[in-house]
């Protein structure tokens, strides 16, 4: 076997790797454990939605995987491996972002589920 067909075999696994990941089994387990309204959620995932945009969390994510992908694959295999690894490093960012974000939405739906309601509420007298 040649470094050829081991730098691809070894590309092809990691990047396998990272699309069978269980995401999907994480939120079907949280959805039983934790019941929250849909406008809740909708909220949650809004204001995490805008903080990320603010602070550009997604973009920092994902560009710091390629990067760090695309090192590796040019230690590996020269140009065209700077390339490989630089797609594969992004797309495992970009999972990895995903998963981030959709457990940061799981905090915020707790945290106000724990909280006091926002309005003023007033004792009957």
């Amino acid at each position: 076997m040649t470094l050829q067909h081991l730098a691809r075999a070894t590309a092809v696994a990691t990047l396998g790797s990272f699309l069978i990941l269980p995401v999907s089994l994480q939120s079907q387990e949280y959805a039983l454990l934790h019941q929250v309204s849909q406008s809740a959620h909708d909220r949650a995932e809004r204001e995490q939605t805008n903080e990320d945009h603010r602070k550009h969390t997604g973009a920092k994510i994902v560009g710091g995987s390629a990067a760090g992908g695309a090192v590796v694959g040019a230690l590996a295999g020269g140009g065209k491996g700077a390339l490989i690894g630089g797609a594969v490093g992004a797309g495992g960012g970009a999972i990895a972002n995903k998963v981030r974000k959709d457990k940061d939405v799981k905090k915020r739906e707790q945290r106000e589920s724990n909280e006091e309601p926002r309005y003023n509420h007033q004792e009957p007298r």
